[in-house]
C-alpha cells in the first residue's frame, strides 16, 4: 500500500476548504466559477489602467475583451477536454464517457494553453474593430493574465483538486476524504500546487511590472516574457501534481503532456523574444494604433505640426529677404560715399567715362 510509505501529520497548515460553492434561489454558484470570475475582473482592471498610460482610446478594452473572455473560455475548456479526455469519452475514445460534462467548467477543467490561444484570437479580433495593435494590447495586458491565472488558481482549492504528492511540510494541504486519491490514508497532507502557482504568479505580475517600468518592452515582448516566466513556474508545479494526465514520451523521457507543453512555449517564446529584440533595435513604436487608421485626434496633431513647420518657413525665408534687404540699403550708403567719382556702386564704369 502506497499509504504505508506516505509520511502523516497529526494536523494540517491548510484544511480542506468547509465549503465549494452557494445556492442563490434554484442556482447553485459554485466556488471555483467565483474564483475564475474574480481572476477576469482583476485582470481588466489592471489592464484597463495599463492600456489607457500606453494611448489606448477611453473605453476600447471593454470593446476588445468582449471577444478575448469567451474565446479564452472555450480555448481553456477545448484544451482541457482533449488533454484528459478519459471523463469524456472514455478510455481510447471507447464512446463510455459523458459529452454532457463539457460544458460544465464550474466542475473544473480549464486548461490554460488553450484559454491563452483562442483568447489572443479573440483579442486580434477585437483589436482590429478597435483599429489598435494586438501585440500593444497583448503587452498591456500580460501581468493582468497573470493576476487572473493566480486568482482563479484559488478554484483548484475550492473544488479540491489538482494538488500535489504527500508532504510534511508545516504548509501541508488537507482534503476532505471522497477526494483523497485512492491509496493514500484519510489524513495524509499533499502539496498545495495551487498556492505554490498563485505566489509563483504573483511575483510574475510584479517582476512583469518593474521590467517593464524600466525597460518599457514593446512589439509584443512583455507578453513574450509572461509566458516564459509562467511556464518556468508551470514545469516544477507540474511534476509535483498527482492527478491522472497525459503521458508523453520524448527524448527517452515519459513525463505529463504539461510539462512538455510548457518545455516548449518557454523555448518559442525566448526564440521569438530574442529575434524581435535584435530586429527591432531603436524600432519599438509608441502608437498603439493600426498603420493609416490613427484617429482623427492623432492625425490632426501630425497635420498642425506639418503646417506649422510650413508656415514658420515662409516667415523665415521672409525675415531673411528683409534682413538682406536693409543690408543692401546698407552697404549701397557706404559705397557712393567711399567709390571714386566718375563711378557708381557695383563696379560699373558712368557715363562720362
Amino acid at each position: 500500500m502506497i499509504a504505508a510509505l506516505v509520511p502523516q501529520a497529526a494536523a494540517a497548515a491548510i484544511p480542506a476548504p468547509s465549503w465549494s460553492g452557494f445556492d442563490l434561489g434554484p442556482l447553485r454558484i459554485h466556488a471555483y466559477a467565483l474564483c475564475i470570475l474574480a481572476g477576469i475582473v482583476a485582470a481588466l482592471w489592471l489592464t484597463d489602467r495599463r492600456w489607457k498610460r500606453r494611448g489606448g482610446p477611453e473605453g476600447s478594452i471593454w470593446d476588445i475583451a468582449i471577444w478575448a473572455i469567451p474565446f479564452g473560455i472555450i480555448g481553456g475548456r477545448l484544451y482541457h477536454v482533449f488533454s484528459s479526455p478519459e471523463a469524456y469519452f472514455g478510455p481510447g475514445f471507447d464512446g463510455t464517457g459523458d459529452l454532457s460534462l463539457i460544458p460544465q467548467i464550474w466542475l473544473g477543467g480549464l486548461g490554460i494553453w488553450g484559454a491563452v490561444v483562442l483568447g489572443v484570437v479573440g483579442a486580434w479580433i477585437g483589436c482590429r474593430r478597435a483599429n489598435v495593435k494586438i501585440s500593444a494590447f497583448i503587452d498591456a495586458a500580460a501581468p493582468g493574465i497573470l493576476l487572473a491565472q493566480a486568482l482563479g488558481r484559488w478554484g483548484n482549492y475550492f473544488n479540491q483538486e489538482l494538488f500535489g504528492g504527500p508532504t510534511t511540510l508545516p504548509w501541508g494541504l488537507s482534503v476532505s476524504p471522497e477526494f483523497v486519491p485512492a491509496g493514500y490514508s484519510p489524513d495524509t497532507l499533499f502539496h498545495p500546487t495551487f498556492l505554490y502557482e498563485c505566489i509563483w504568479n504573483l511575483l510574475g505580475v510584479a517582476a512583469l511590472l518593474l521590467i517593464d517600468r524600466k525597460l518599457r518592452l514593446r512589439s509584443g515582448r512583455l507578453f513574450l516574457l509572461y509566458a516564459m516566466i509562467y511556464t518556468a513556474g508551470r514545469v516544477w508545479i507540474e511534476m509535483l501534481r498527482i492527478d491522472t494526465a497525459e503521458q508523453i514520451t520524448l527524448f527517452g523521457i515519459t513525463t505529463r503532456l504539461n510539462v512538455w507543453t510548457s518545455i516548449f512555449v518557454f523555448l518559442a517564446a525566448l526564440v521569438v523574444f530574442l529575434i524581435i529584440t535584435f530586429s527591432n533595435r531603436g524600432k519599438d513604436q509608441e502608437s498603439v494604433y493600426l498603420a493609416a487608421k490613427a484617429p482623427a485626434a492623432e492625425s490632426a496633431k501630425v497635420d498642425d505640426g506639418a503646417t506649422a513647420s510650413a508656415g514658420a518657413a515662409p516667415s523665415a525665408v521672409d525675415a531673411a529677404a528683409d534682413t538682406a534687404t536693409a543690408e543692401h540699403a546698407a552697404g549701397d550708403d557706404t559705397s557712393s560715399k567711399d567709390a571714386p567719382e566718375g563711378k557708381v556702386h557695383g563696379g560699373k564704369p558712368s557715363a562720362g567715362k
